[in-house]
């Protein structure tokens, strides 16, 4: 996951110092997220909706190929309905980076890596307060990202997408695993490209 990640890097990083006509924009949404894992089976669980929002840099490869690395925060975790409701809330600043394929003009399908930085983590039991247990989870969460969007002209979009969690996020891996699964509905807005720094005149 790491080799990836740093694959994607290089290429963004390459193609920031070309004459690509690179956009930079904002984003914003709701995610529908869960858990995953042997930890959760048999569970009576259900997805968590919360919120996203961040920055983007919209940069183009070649005439139908992006890239999209993103910084995003984003409120995740899930809820258990089980003869009372506990909410586990998580707190992620994450930054995937995304490569799209446009299959037409404005339309196209993204797929990419996507690291999780931990802020928050604590778990709301109904009818108690709230507490800490960021010191039983890992800092970093490493995932998958698959989507589909569509950018209109003015540079305003919509934008789906599933993320995987690859990583157990339980620093005790003896306590079971847990991994992060969520859906992202969100639009976003694309401000005037800028030439890339070395653009002849």
């Amino acid at each position: 996951m790491k080799k990836i990640m740093l694959v994607f890097v290089v290429l963004a990083a390459t193609v920031l110092s070309s004459n690509a006509q690179i956009r930079f924009g904002v984003k914003a949404g709701g995610n529908f997220y869960t858990l995953g894992g042997d930890n959760v089976e048999g569970e009576n669980i259900n997805s968590k909706f919360g919120l996203n929002v961040g920055g983007l840099v919209n940069i183009p490869v070649a005439k139908k190929f992006k890239v999209q690395p993103e910084v995003v925060f984003s409120i995740q975790g899930t809820k258990e309905d089980d003869g009372g409701t506990t909410n586990l809330n998580f707190n992620y600043l994450n930054i995937p980076i995304m490569a799209q394929v446009y299959v037409t003009d404005g339309f196209y399908v993204e797929a990419g890596p996507q690291v999780g930085i931990l802020l928050k983590a604590d778990i709301k039991e109904e009818g108690s307060s709230s507490y800490s247990v960021k010191d039983e989870l890992k800092g970093a969460d490493f995932a998958l990202g698959f989507g589909a969007g569509y950018t209109l002209p003015g540079g305003f979009g919509f934008n789906a997408r599933y993320n995987l969690g690859l990583s157990n996020i339980l620093k005790d891996t003896g306590e079971g695993e847990l991994k992060n699964r969520g859906f992202q509905l969100g639009v976003s807005f694309l401000f005037g490209g800028t030439k890339g720094a070395k653009e002849k005149k």
